[in-house]
């Protein structure tokens, strides 16, 4: 028996039956088993845990285990093999045969020529973090900044331009070297240069970045507090002069491209609910995904459409801000929910829906955020082709079982983004919140999602959920209401566009959404095209093209 396994049991007042404890001692992961029992006793209000009690509630653990591989995945199969759990969430299906199209879909475009494409790829939820909320202490945070420290650490280990690395209290002499340190602390002299407070797992220590470096001094002035950067320096232990900095970054050698022609589509912040949800819009974007009013080379399209992105807010939730009510059309939560499962409901079954939770979601705002469960979107669970994952989510599209990658797809529905752009004096300037791709850009500069404390609620893990530690082939973002498109070292930026139109709180805060456009992208050519489904936009002329980068 695994000792730190049964010391959990004992801590958390759990009686376990005996082919449940065994499962969970010859999975020897402390952390899944501690989340999987909590998990489960939340939902079921219970302290006594069965091979029974887990099967009813697999649903709702199997975000925890899908990042499970190798031998703890054939455990995994083993064990809930009576219930067919599969670790890599996958749906292999016809459009001719096992999910028809609707009939009046297939009505629509039975007169095409075009051969259609069967959707055999499959859904791989790379990583879809929850962690419990739970009391938090100082060593909480302590453990969750360590890890993030130590893993950027070995990304910026590997940049060549970082040469003589030591830690800070090996720093001895005036030598060129580099250090890899988190910055705690910035503030601007009366000389107008910059001074850096640093440290390592080993001490901490000053650099000063000078104005007469212009180029640095530049680039210094989009360093965040919690940045963990490698930075070459000379001087001593009492003060270190910055010659250079480098940030642990993304990049990626090519762009990734599908062999066969397959559409994904992305949306976002629907808010459902508020009298201000553009539903005759969003009706107009469902009849077209339906083959209704589309012209000829749409049709050609609809049934090569296999994936759509949902990246948070699909409702406009209760009590999120002072005041909401007067602001709803549909004031219960539940209600809320019944009316988004009623839309998804006419998306046609061939198009997998893929769906992270935002800030106006049914879950906890602290980030990540869970999966929406059915506590309150019930509706939501019986939906065949819809996938409910955690913000942020890291979800592969396309690949499968014999080796071939897929097209890797990070979601984020964007909440540091406000934060960032206060703090980066550059894009509060510039009016980032009109092109959110450049505040993304910060995001993979840093690999980090929300890289100072405090710029969004969190719960500190043992190993920070924010990090970007794979680099993706995608990132999509809402939350802006903006649609923009970009591409950065070869990672295409998708930032989507909203279904409400402007509220009070962007009227008064000076933000102008951009309703109503949906990004649809060709993973053949990674060509984009924005439909638009605005007033003014008659049914021939939905489709306009945008390059890739912007």
């Amino acid at each position: 028996m695994n000792e730190n396994i049964l010391k959990l049991f004992i801590e958390k007042g759990f009686l376990l039956d005996k082919e449940t404890l065994d499962f969970l001692n010859e999975l020897d992961d402390g952390q899944i088993a501690s989340e999987i029992l909590d998990k489960i006793a939340i939902i079921s209000q219970k302290k006594i845990i069965t091979k029974n009690l887990v099967n009813e509630n697999v649903e709702k653990i199997k975000p925890l285990l899908i990042e499970l591989d190798g031998e703890k995945k054939k455990l995994v199969d083993k064990y809930f093999v009576n219930v067919s759990i599969s670790v890599e969430v996958k749906k292999e299906r016809s459009i001719e045969d096992k999910d028809k199209l609707s009939s009046e879909t297939a009505s629509l475009l039975e007169n095409e020529t075009e051969n259609v494409v069967k959707n055999t790829g499959s859904i791989k939820i790379i990583s879809s973090p929850i962690i419990n909320s739970q009391k938090l202490e100082v060593k909480n945070f302590v453990k969750h900044f360590r890890s993030r420290y130590n893993i950027i650490k070995k990304i910026l280990q590997e940049r060549p331009e970082l040469s003589n690395l030591i830690s800070i209290d090996k720093i001895t002499s005036n030598k060129g070297f580099s250090i890899i340190g988190i910055v705690t602390d910035k503030h601007i002299t009366k000389n107008k240069n910059i001074i850096l407070k640093v440290e390592d797992l080993t001490g901490s220590i000053k650099l000063l970045i000078s104005q007469n470096k212009e180029d640095i001094y530049e680039k210094s002035k989009e360093i965040l507090l919690d940045d963990v950067i490698g930075f070459k320096c000379s001087g001593t232990r009492d003060f270190l002069f910055v010659n250079d900095f480098f940030y642990p970054d993304c990049f990626l050698k090519e762009k990734k491209k599908m062999d066969e022609e397959v559409y994904t589509l992305f949306i976002s912040d629907m808010h459902v609910g508020s009298k201000n949800f553009l539903e005759k819009n969003f009706n107009k974007f469902l009849d077209w995904l339906n083959g209704k009013n589309c012209n000829e080379e749409q049709k050609k399209v609809l049934r090569k459409i296999k994936y759509m992105f949902v990246v948070g807010d699909s409702i406009d939730g209760i009590g999120v801000y002072p005041g909401q009510e007067k602001d709803l059309a549909i004031k219960e939560i539940k209600k809320q929910y019944e009316k988004l499962a009623e839309f998804y409901r006419r998306i046609p079954k061939h198009i997998s829906i893929i769906q992270c939770a935002g800030q106006h979601d049914a879950v906890r705002v602290a980030e990540p955020q869970p999966p929406i469960g059915e506590d309150f979107a019930e509706p939501l669970c019986s939906i065949e082709n819809l996938y409910l994952v955690s913000n942020p989510s890291l979800i592969e599209i396309e690949g499968n079982d014999v080796g071939k990658e897929g097209i890797k797809i990070l979601m984020y529905h964007g909440a540091s983004m406000h934060g960032i752009i206060n703090e980066i004096e550059e894009l509060r300037l510039g009016n980032a919140h009109s092109t959110p791709a450049r505040v993304v850009k910060h995001m993979l500069l840093r690999r980090h999602l929300a890289p100072t404390h405090g710029l969004t609620t969190y719960i500190p893990g043992i190993e920070d959920s924010m990090l970007i530690k794979d680099v993706p082939d995608i990132i999509t973002t809402g939350d802006l209401h903006r649609t923009d498109i970009d591409s950065y070292n070869n990672v295409l930026i998708i930032s989507n566009s909203c279904w409400q139109s402007m509220t009070a709180f962007e009227e008064k805060v000076g933000n102008v959404p951009d309703p109503c456009k949906v990004p649809i992208l060709n993973l053949k050519t990674r060509e984009i095209r924005i439909l638009d489904f605005s007033d003014d936009v008659s049914e021939e002329k939905i489709e306009k093209g945008v390059g890739e980068n912007g």
